[in-house]
């Protein structure tokens, strides 16, 4: 199939050479021309503009645009929308509010246009690792487009099948999911970040509590001196706190135990405030999530060694780097 990406960064270069790795063809537009130079030497059509990028597909169009949610992605689409025709399709796959998918999907619906939301999980390893995918809108222009999901998902890999789903919709085996209506793929992969953000508290302040061990306030019989690195390595295999989130604080213990290249300062990108807002709105308790993330708030102020250990897994699994100002002080 054919598609085109706007946006260039961290996931939209790497989700268009996974693409191309399965023979798909990918048109790319950045305002800044050097990541479409390097695509256009590795395959990719790259775009002068974003009409040239709509030229150079055919019929029925498939446009991705992979931008920070708010008003890039906003204004991107505002530009797109006269450019396309009645059939094509613009797929939002950054980290939208999803209230904002509900209504852009009812206002290209107007136009002839369909409108997919796709909250993609993967950060900076999808391209080898895959993207696990929550989609939202019309099935039909969902299921046109699974050639192109197919390739971006991870694949059912080594994971064991579940038993008992006899019957269900086997993408979810694959790593790809179609949630819903527009906005339900951003709407899932919102309380996904949410969850995140609760796992990633969690294993932040165990890592504290193991730290401070050895303090000199404790009975010198009650303290120990702990290898994180190694308890962090020994947790991986075969206990049932293993996940992803752990592999990456293993890594970076192992690289650098005190972890003092990291301020502790943690940035949050909107998704574990949407979650939170949602919980009021349907009255549903979350206080650990809620506490997750009014601990981030807090850790511009003053950082623990629990917020060095999430600057470290936020660091390994998207890219996410502390700000400079931060890192002085």
């Amino acid at each position: 199939m054919q598609l085109g990406m706007i946006g260039l960064g961290r996931m939209g270069a790497n989700i268009v050479r996974r693409l191309m790795r399965n023979q798909h063809a990918c048109s790319v537009w950045d305002r800044d021309p050097a990541p479409g130079k390097t695509l256009a030497a590795e395959g990719a059509t790259a775009a002068g503009s974003i009409r040239e990028l709509v030229e150079s597909l055919e019929a029925p169009r498939a446009v991705w645009v992979m931008l920070p949610a708010g008003a890039p992605t906003e204004q991107t689409i505002e530009i797109l929308t006269p450019l396309l025709s009645p059939g094509d399709v613009i797929i939002d796959g950054g980290n939208t509010f999803w209230q904002d998918d509900v209504r852009r999907g009812a206002a290209l619906a107007k136009t002839g246009l369909h409108y997919i939301d796709v909250g993609t999980s993967g950060g900076v390893w999808g391209l080898e690792r895959g993207y696990c995918m929550m989609i939202g809108g019309d099935e039909a222009v969902v299921r046109r487009l699974d050639p192109l999901f197919r390739a971006l998902a991870p694949g059912r890999g080594d994971i064991a099948p579940t038993p008992n789903r006899e019957g269900r919709d086997r993408r979810v085996e694959e790593g790809y999911l179609h949630a819903g209506p527009c906005g339900a793929g951003h709407f899932v992969k919102m309380i996904h970040n949410g969850v995140e953000y609760g796992m990633m508290q969690s294993y932040a302040e165990g890592f504290d509590i193991l730290r401070h061990a050895d303090d000199p306030g404790l009975k010198a019989e009650h303290r120990f001196s702990l290898d994180l690195a190694d308890i962090a390595e020994v947790w991986r295999r075969g206990s049932v706190v293993t996940s992803w989130l752990l592999d990456l604080t293993a890594a970076a213990l192992a690289h650098e135990s005190g972890l003092d290249s990291y301020s502790g300062f943690v940035e949050d990108s909107g998704e574990g405030r949407w979650t939170i807002m949602a919980a009021i709105e349907e009255a549903v308790p979350a206080e650990v999530l809620s506490a997750a993330l009014y601990t981030r708030f807090r850790s511009r102020q003053g950082h623990t060694f629990a917020e060095k250990v999430i600057s470290a897994m936020r660091k390994g699994f998207g890219g996410h780097v502390e700000p400079t100002a931060a890192r002085k002080g």
